[in-house]
């Protein structure tokens, strides 16, 4: 790792420095000895935390911090009407987005291992980075979720390696610099910026052009537009699958305990190389561990390290995460927010003993709720009781006249166990006034309806 280019800038400031990604980048930069001030609009855990590593930060907005920074770094969610935003401008300050920024730090390293795809990056960058710790090769990791053994979302380490979930959300993974990329699939999501699924596998094949001429894909060809793609790659890949017989790495002879966690065999250019238990749910997880076993062997890692590394995986935080229990009913809480992911979240719940489930759901983005209304009532049914929530704004304002009710008459046409209640307080007063002794509580969604299962494990 060789920051030199970074560290030509002798004051970074951030606005929005407590997303995900950019506390991620501020601890990396901070751990290197690179000053650091950010802002953002509220306080949250990662904004406390940086305060806690000494970092000047302001919750609202202070054109002060502007003025003596070299280097503004800002989220794509900053409103170009934002004041610092506005105020750098004024002064020609030198300004990055995140994406952008983040480009630049993938430089830095030798080895770039970038995890993309529709679904699942934060849980295979999770399963990687676990089996390069492992095998003491002291990688730098930025992943999406908080992964407890490295207590947080991101690691600072000191070697070649530098782990990433590289998200092509407004083609921000065309900004990096890899030198190994994962495609775990494809599908049509971020339709608010993308359109059309053409226009998504597009931006993935521009993504496979990233790498130089000496880099490798690894990709699930299971997946129907991933494999699509693949066929006007130029560069070296690395298949896996569990359907497909002609993956260069394959699951077979799959059993579940009574868990409802995996054993596999696993084959190599149909060979047998072997055999994995996993520690968390569902189909969608062998494919993502057979992702992470490509990976490691590419990299010559210990089938030793590998497996131990799996074993340890025991979750990504909100990816069907056991929470808690209510009066002894199991609390789980899921992050998926495209019908896709729900489907994944219907199966992982039907692998666990229950008599009912109780799928609490918020819809996230007034887009994505618009353009998959159908898709969502589809498999939002097949839960026993559904609650809806109300959308999750995100970055968003209302221009598309959706609401929860849209839902809920899809929904109501074949599951008549279906609500919509507008307030978290309200929702957590019906669950305990109708959930039943062998039920389970999910709740469903990238915003923060989780605090529902936390409030009612509090109970």
């Amino acid at each position: 790792m060789n920051l030199n280019n970074i560290k030509i800038y002798k004051n970074i400031h951030m606005i929005g420095i407590g997303g995900v990604s950019m506390s991620g980048i501020a601890e990396l930069l901070t751990d290197n000895h690179i000053k650091v001030t950010g802002s953002d609009a509220k306080e949250s855990d990662n904004t406390r935390h940086l305060k806690e590593l000494g970092l000047n930060i302001h919750i609202g907005s202070n054109k002060e911090m502007i003025k003596n920074a070299n280097l503004i770094v800002y989220t794509a969610a900053i409103p170009k009407t934002d004041t610092e935003y506005c105020y750098a401008k004024e002064l020609n300050k030198k300004m990055m987005e995140r994406s952008e920024f983040l480009g630049e730090i993938t430089k830095c390293f030798k080895e770039c291992i970038a995890i993309s795809g529709t679904h699942g990056k934060t849980t295979t960058t999770s399963m990687i980075s676990l089996v390069f710790l492992k095998a003491n090769l002291d990688p730098t990791i930025e992943v999406g979720a908080y992964l407890k053994p490295i207590k947080g979302n991101n690691k600072t380490g000191h070697s070649e390696y530098f782990i990433l979930e590289s998200c092509e959300y407004v083609d921000s993974f065309l900004k990096f610099h890899p030198h190994t990329e994962i495609i775990l699939n494809i599908d049509n999501d971020h339709l608010d910026y993308f359109k059309t699924l053409e226009n998504i596998k597009k931006s993935f094949l521009e993504f496979t052009n990233k790498l130089n001429e000496t880099g490798t894909i690894i990709a699930n060809i299971d997946d129907e537009n991933t494999k699509e793609i693949l066929e006007k790659v130029k560069h070296k890949t690395i298949t896996y699958g569990i359907k497909n017989n002609n993956a260069h790495f394959q699951a077979k002879n799959i059993i579940v305990n009574s868990y409802g966690y995996p054993t596999f065999d696993c084959y190599k250019n149909q060979k047998y190389y072997d055999t994995y238990s996993l520690n968390v749910h569902g189909t969608h997880n062998i494919l993502n561990a057979l992702a992470a076993i490509a990976t490691s062997d590419l990299y010559t890692i210990s089938k030793n390290f590998i497996k131990e590394g799996l074993q340890s995986f025991t979750g990504a935080k909100r990816r069907f995460e056991y929470i808690g229990n209510y009066n002894g009913i199991p609390v789980f809480d899921d992050y998926a927010h495209h019908p896709t992911e729900i489907k994944t979240t219907l199966k992982s719940s039907k692998e666990i003993p229950h008599n009912k489930t109780w799928a609490i759901f918020e819809p996230h983005t007034y887009a994505r709720t618009k353009n998959h209304l159908n898709e969502f009532a589809s498999v939002l049914k097949e839960f026993d009781y559904i609650i809806l929530a109300d959308i999750y704004a995100a970055r968003e304002t209302n221009t598309y006249n959706i609401s929860p009710l849209d839902l809920l008459d899809k929904i109501k046409l074949e599951n008549k166990n279906c609500i919509y209640i507008n307030r978290y307080e309200k929702i957590i007063t019906y669950i305990k006034e109708n959930v039943q002794e062998g039920d389970i509580i999910i709740t469903i969604g990238a915003g923060t309806i989780n605090q529902i299962g936390y409030d009612l494990i509090k109970n």
